[in-house]
């Protein structure tokens, strides 16, 4: 099977699958990208996810993009892209067209204050895989607790806050 159709079908899955947006959808990328295809590395992967973060725009799409560049380039990007947002716009063509019928229901209430926990814990798995590869060292914890700190504490803008920590890594680095 050519790499073109396995990064449809495995982004595609991860489109399909996942719930609460890119950062839930990160376990699921890294499994299918690192585990299932072996076509990255835990570094390589960090470091697309930073760049993803980086850059505007969904990180779903973002990783996606930079993903299937990596791996096939132009048109690589283009099929993981489109695979990874198509399960999402045809759900939401479907429930489009039933929400009005559906939206008084006491199911679908329940059905989404049940997914919410699921959802959290598919963002905090992400975090926890992402961290256990990025904190290599104690300058890279110190440079997070820092970056974390001056942005949630300070409010300092996030745009600035990437480049202080860009700059500090290139220091400590």
């Amino acid at each position: 099977m050519s790499s073109l159709i396995k990064l449809f079908l495995s982004f595609f899955k991860i489109g399909l699958f996942s719930f609460g947006g890119g950062y839930a959808m990160l376990p699921l990328i890294k499994k299918e990208i690192i585990e299932v295809h072996g076509w990255l590395t835990n570094a390589e992967f960090i470091d697309i996810i930073a760049i993803s973060e980086m850059t505007p725009g969904p990180i779903a799409i973002n990783s996606a993009t930079f993903l299937g560049y990596r791996i096939s380039g132009i048109l690589g990007s283009v099929v993981s892209t489109i695979a990874v947002v198509l399960p999402s716009f045809i759900i939401m063509s479907l429930i489009f067209h039933f929400v009005n019928k559906f939206k008084d229901s006491p199911y679908s209430d329940w059905f989404f204050r049940g997914i919410r926990p699921i959802v959290l814990g598919l963002i905090a798995s992400a975090a926890v895989s992402v961290a256990m590869d990025a904190f290599v060292d104690i300058k890279s914890v110190l440079i997070t607790l820092g970056i974390f700190y001056i942005v949630t504490f300070k409010r300092l803008n996030p745009i600035i806050a990437i480049i202080i920590a860009g700059i500090t890594g290139v220091i400590f680095y």
